[in-house]
């Protein structure tokens, strides 16, 4: 059944990993915006963007928390980046039951970027100071179904 089409925004956080250097400054503001009172705490495992390091090998790579997966998957992937390997974990967005990644810390629920819709963008590429992240919004056509 076809659909009347509509525009919808895209709102993407684009992540430029030679840029990054590694401060952690995404993960501070991330998890200070997100506290309870605002701004009151700061616990970068509340944060909703973490970076994977290897500071041996000067490797830093932010990654946004995405949809929660109900069941672990199946894909056990390994990539070599500079000669160093890595499981598929590291660079997955979900948070899922194999590990403790974007899970709040004290309920355990899944954590995911909502792109700081209170404050009009994400904060994290505000406080980025290489310009390892920026924010984009594009309009993208969609087919809305019609309801029966």
């Amino acid at each position: 059944m076809a659909g009347n089409t509509k525009k919808k925004t895209i709102k993407t956080i684009k992540i430029n990993a030679d840029k990054c250097n590694g401060c952690r400054a995404c993960e501070v503001i991330c998890s200070a915006v997100h506290a309870a009172p605002k701004y009151s705490s700061n616990n970068p495992a509340r944060s909703r963007i973490r970076v994977i390091r290897d500071p041996l090998a000067d490797i830093y790579i932010p990654v946004l928390a995405g949809e929660y997966a109900v069941a672990e998957c199946a894909g056990r992937d390994k990539y070599t980046i500079d000669g160093k390997e890595y499981d598929e974990c590291s660079f997955c967005r979900a948070s899922c039951p194999s590990r403790e990644e974007f899970k709040e810390p004290d309920s355990g629920l899944p954590l995911k970027c909502d792109m700081c819709e209170e404050d009009g963008s994400p904060q994290c590429v505000k406080w980025c100071l290489v310009d390892a992240l920026t924010f984009e919004e594009r309009e993208e056509e969609v087919e809305e179904l019609e309801a029966k």
